[in-house]
């Protein structure tokens, strides 16, 4: 069983280049929230805000996100749930669950942003998502991780 961790929330504009333990930072402004992964392994984990993200839940003493915190990137691997300032560890994910999970979130993606398209033609999300996972090039959460200057393993 993992040790029980209670988080606390900052709402700040710009995201410290120091994180403090057990310390959720909350960027309104630029819709993400990052936070030192909750295991203790060090790594910073990004969360952004959006519809195809993450949610924040925030009921004026502590905020909450969803869906669940898979670190599947990092060493660690560890996978857990932020509610109400407490983390609630899940199970260990097979690399299988990992990537139905993270195809169906790609597929999800790009249905909610073809539904929202407007001025466009159907499906061109669709495609572009394809040709930039073809390529081999960055996604959405690694540009943002990217531009906060956060190291992420490959």
């Amino acid at each position: 069983m993992r040790d029980k961790v209670i988080l606390t929330h900052k709402f700040v504009e710009f995201i410290p280049r120091e994180l403090d333990a057990n310390t959720i930072y909350v960027s309104i402004t630029y819709a993400t929230a990052i936070h030192n992964c909750c295991c203790g392994c060090g790594n910073r984990v990004v969360t952004p805000l959006s519809p195809t993200d993450w949610k924040l839940i925030f009921d004026g003493r502590s905020i909450s996100l969803e869906p669940s915190i898979g670190n599947w990137s990092f060493p660690c691997r560890s996978h857990y749930w932020i509610g109400n300032n407490r983390v609630v560890w899940s199970d260990q994910w097979s690399d299988d669950e990992i990537d139905a999970v993270r195809k169906e979130d790609a597929r999800a993606a790009a249905a909610y942003f073809d539904r929202n398209n407007t001025g466009k033609t159907e499906g061109s999300f669709s495609s572009a998502l394809k040709t930039v996972t073809k390529k081999g090039k960055s996604s959405l959460k690694r540009k943002i991780k990217n531009w906060l200057g956060v190291k992420t393993p490959n």
